[in-house]
């Protein structure tokens, strides 16, 4: 079973930063993309960011310039930097992830539970 464990959400003012952290944990054999995604009350989910093994990375172009989305294969961690946060970035972020859990079978999309960010104006 492969478990994803997002921290570091909470309250920050306009224009303040914030860094997400997203920790995969269990039995992996490999990990492929990971992503970013956030959901805003009302709204449907949308991609953030999205970071490939080899280090690949794309945005939303609402966050384009202001997030960086970084990855520690060593750790199985990805990370979501976040500055000039605005109040429309306020939604619950959600990690996932393809994982594999041994080199036969294919890969498997992992959700994390989802980390609230609320920025106030």
């Amino acid at each position: 079973q492969v478990q994803l464990v997002e921290s570091g959400g909470g309250l920050v003012q306009a224009g303040g930063s914030l860094r997400l952290s997203c920790a995969a944990s269990g039995s992996i054999f490999s990990i492929a993309a990971m992503r970013w995604y956030r959901q805003a009350p009302g709204k449907q989910r949308e991609l953030v960011a999205q970071i490939s093994s080899g280090g690949i990375t794309n945005y939303a172009d609402s966050v384009k310039d202001r997030f960086t989305i970084a990855r520690d294969n060593a750790k199985n961690t990805v990370y979501l930097q976040m500055n000039s946060l605005k109040p429309e970035d306020t939604a619950v972020y959600y990690c996932n992830a393809d994982v594999r859990i041994n080199p036969i079978h294919g890969y498997l999309e992992v959700w994390g539970q989802g980390t609230l960010v609320t920025v106030s104006s």
